[in-house]
Order: structure tokens, then sequence, then C-alpha cells
């Protein structure tokens, strides 16, 4: 089977959905997620988003300290049209039915989070993804253009094949359907909006579906990928025997939480002059010493300071959450650890969400806009979301008016794999392999001899699931396997291609940082 769209849209976070209410304008949208529609990581994000709306703070003030967390890797025009375009779209957010928390004078109530000079943070108590999921996904869901495939796949992009590999126009993409079957899914204009990478690492703040799919799918079709050896550690997640991947928000720092050893000693003052407030890589690096330094497998976050009112009315969700693992943050401090968090790097993009391949937008975390250079300001990503999804559509509804239909046929799937899904127990191992890999090997710190084993054992595992993709019936667990292998290669490939520490990069063989900024670092798969 065959669908024929306008616009395809892979994934319902805040970029997808910022994209696909504006596209709904111009002509038919499909949108589809892997699984429930509310089921992303903008859903899972705590904090809240950055935006200049006090008359104590500025464009300039904003641009300056994400250029500082940045680590001169920033694209500035990239980071002047976020910071400067974001309070309009934070508005047009609002008139959706988003609601933030307001201040005793019906102002926003905005907080501080790590390396901002300001407070600029909007947020619903420590829910704020989950409030910007529910108002834009129940305004899609009311546009009679937006059709939604929830428990759906993107198996692979399709490409015009009369041209060389990255130069051929996308046309779409296979879609496998809940039931099984794979169905093309044909647009004029195909757009990533599929999130991060985090489940590449053993530890990580991100929720199930973060597998990398839309890069992984890009690199393949023979998109330029870019600078994908900063991926951000988020300095605290919970650590617990049962907590899964339980992020505690950066807000609970910016609003007075101490990071701490096990022995009580408050260190981050010893690291850097902001202390606790730093940015996260040199907050994430410092905890990763002293850990190392004690051989203490997890740091604490004190907030007893705070008081039992105040962290009832901000923090409501994570001090439900702690108890229900028996932590009381009342009482005692949060054993803490730093876990994968954010990609950096993505799919190259223009200041329209363009890729290298006609036809292929991709937007939020998927995309390498330059906002966040070699390490991203707390709050900025779902800022970026919105900017861009918004940017993207205005892009993509012109090219919709300059771009007839394509009228290529997509071949419908072609089953290769005739046995039965492999055993379960395979998937997993190789799972787990990577992942583990990549966090013992391609973690905070790094080495050319620690890179250098990974990239010889993953092209192993590649081969091996190359293998299996051609030989078994197609599965979700076998292609998020497939995906996380081909990211695991991608964050190797540039951090092996960097020949200093920056930022989220850090180097034992290459310790210091060029005086200059250095180019960004490309890779593209070959013809």
């Amino acid at each position: 089977m065959r669908r024929e769209y306008d616009f395809l849209v892979l994934g319902s976070g805040i970029a997808g959905l910022s994209f696909a209410r504006l596209a709904a304008q111009h002509g038919r949208v499909a949108v589809v997620t892997k699984r429930g529609a509310e089921e992303t990581s903008t859903s899972h994000a705590q904090g809240g988003i950055a935006s200049v709306l006090d008359e104590r703070d500025s464009f300039e003030l904003h641009t300056e300290d994400s250029l500082v967390a940045g680590a001169g890797q920033c694209r500035e025009n990239a980071v002047r049209i976020t910071v400067e375009e974001g309070p309009q779209r934070l508005l047009e957010l609002v008139a959706l039915g988003c609601h933030f928390d307001l201040d005793g004078h019906g102002r926003y109530d905005l907080t501080r989070e790590g390396g901002h000079s300001r407070r600029r943070i909007v947020h619903a108590q420590d829910m704020t993804g989950k409030e910007v999921q529910r108002a834009l996904l129940e305004h899609c869901l009311s546009l009679p253009q937006i059709s939604l495939f929830e428990q759906s796949c993107a198996v692979d992009l399709v490409c015009d094949k009369r041209l060389p590999l990255g130069k051929g126009r996308c046309l779409g993409a296979y879609v496998l359907r809940e039931d099984g079957h794979i169905e093309a899914f044909h647009a004029k204009q195909t757009v990533l909006a599929t999130g991060g990478s985090g489940k590449a690492y053993l530890y990580t703040s991100n929720p199930d579906m973060a597998t990398g799919d839309g890069l992984a799918m890009a690199f393949r079709a023979g998109a330029r990928i870019a600078n994908m050896e900063f991926f951000q550690f988020h300095p605290t997640c919970l650590f617990h025997p049962e907590a899964k991947n339980f992020l505690i928000s950066e807000a609970v720092r910016g609003e007075g939480g101490i990071l701490r050893l096990k022995n009580g000693q408050s260190f981050m003052q010893n690291h850097h002059p902001q202390g606790d407030l730093a940015p996260r890589d040199v907050v994430t690096r410092a905890m990763d010493t002293e850990m190392k330094k004690s051989g203490d497998a997890h740091l604490l976050l004190d907030v007893r300071h705070l008081g039992k009112s105040f962290l009832e009315k901000r923090f409501p969700t994570l001090l439900a959450t702690c108890r229900s693992f028996g932590i009381d943050m009342v009482e005692c401090p949060i054993p803490v650890v730093p876990a994968a968090h954010y990609q950096c790097g993505g799919v190259d993009t223009d200041l329209e969400g363009r890729t290298s391949i006609p036809g292929l937008f991709a937007i939020g975390e998927v995309a390498h806009t330059g906002l966040h250079g070699a390490n991203r300001l707390a709050s900025n990503s779902l800022l970026e979301g919105l900017v861009f999804g918004h940017r993207a559509a205005q892009a993509a509804a012109q090219k919709l008016k300059e771009t007839p239909l394509p009228f290529e046929d997509i071949a419908p799937w072609i089953y290769k794999g005739q046995a039965d899904s492999f055993e379960g127990v395979l998937v997993r191992q190789n799972w787990e392999d990577i992942r583990r890999l990549m966090w013992n090997l391609v973690g905070i710190v790094r080495s050319n001899k620690r890179l250098w084993l990974a990239q010889h054992r993953l092209a192993l595992l590649r081969e091996e699931i190359r293998a299996f993709y051609g030989e078994y019936v197609v599965t979700r667990d076998m292609l998020e396997l497939r995906n996380i292998a081909d990211v695991a290669h991608l964050i190797v490939e540039c951090a092996l291609a960097r020949k200093e520490s920056r930022g989220l990069h850090m180097s034992l063989d290459w310790p210091d940082t060029a005086s200059t900024p250095q180019p960004d670092t490309f890779i593209q798969r070959e013809p």
C-alpha cells in the first residue's frame, strides 16, 4: 500500500507538531510516530523553555550565554535567530492553550539554570514538556488536514535512485505499521523530527524510543552529518537500581541545589567560578573526576535547605517520584549520576531546516543547526524545536509551491527476510554490547586507544546486524538495534576526527582546546 501526502513528518514531539500545525495550512500532513503520539522526549522534559521575557534580560545576554556554553563551536546566526524569534514562538504556544507558571503578580515565574546569567526559564512546575506536548497535540488533532499514524516505525527514507547517493530527491519513507506490514508513505516534503539517540549509551536520561532513528536513516540515505562527537551528558540522573532513566532537572540546581560528595562535602566551587551553576559539560566532567577519585558509584544532590513547602510547590513530580523509590528529598540528599542526555550534533541543516538531500528537512534534536555548538545551554532545546519547526514549515510550504508532485513511483517494500524474527536474546545481547561499549569507551572522557577499540568492535557488530537485517522478518526491535549501531559508529568516527578537547568532547590524547574554533566535523556515507 502507498499513501500520498504533501508533508510527511516523522516524530510527534515539539518540533514535529510545531511543523505539522503550520504545514496543515498549506496541504495534507501525515505525522508518523513509533509509539503513542504523547510518548516523546518532549513529554519527558522537566525544566522549561529559555526565552527573554524580562526587562532585566536581553537578547544579547541570552545569545552570549549560549555562545559561551557552546565553547566556540556555535553558528552565531543560528543562535541569534533562535534567541530573537523565541519569545514570539512561545507566545504562540500560549495562545494554543499551553499554561506556564505565573508569579504572584501575574507574570511568568522565571527560573534560572546552569550557564544562564539571568532568570529566563518559563516552566509548568517540573512537567513543562508534558504540558507543551498536551497543548500541541490537542491542537494538531483538531486539524482535519493532519493524519496521525501511531505505533508506526520508519524503516528507511526513499530517495530518487536515478541520482547518486545523497543527491536524489527524498520522496518519503517506508514505515513499519503495528500489524507488521511495511507501507510506502509518499510526500513532496519529508521532515525528520525523531529526537535524539541517548539509548546508544548504557546510562541515559532519554526514554526508550530515543534510538537515533532519523539520524541513522538520513546517514544511510547519504545526508551530511555534523559534530556527533558532542554528546551531552546530564549531570544529575537519579541513581537507583529500579529507576530506569529518571532525570533530576537542571532547575533543581538553578533553584539552589548543591552537589556533594558522599561524605557531604560540596565540590563544584573547586572546578568553576559559577560553582553548581556552571555549564553542563563542566559539571559533568567535575562529577566524573570526583567519582573516579573517590571510587564512588554516585554523588549527592542536596536540596534540604530549600524547605518542604518550596519543594512541594516547585518540584511536585520530582518529590513524588523520589519518594516512590524510598528517597525523601526533604529529609535526605538525592543520589545522582551523570547520564547521556542530549545529542548536540545531528543531520546538518541550514537555517530553515533543509538538509543536504533535496526534499528532506530535519528539526529538533535530530538536527544540527549550529545552535548548541560543543555544548547545549540548558532549556535551549525546546526553544529550538519551536523556532525551527516554524521556520522549516514556512520553507517547506514555499517549496511545495515550487515543486510539482513527484510522480516517480515508490516501489512496494520487498520482503527479503523470510525467517521468523530471530530470538530476542540476540537482539538484547547486541543491544547491551553496543550500549556498554559506548559507555565504557566513548563516554565523558575519551582516548584514542578507547576510540580505536570501539571502532573495531562496532564494525563487527554492524556487520552482524546487517546480516540479521537481510535474513529475518523486520521488527521494531531490529530496526532500533540497527539504528543505534549506526549512531554509535557516527559518534566514534566524529570523535576520532577531532584533534582537540572542546565542550562535550574531552580527549586524553588531545587535552588542549585549539586557540581558534575548529571546523565542524562532517561525515557522509560514500556511494
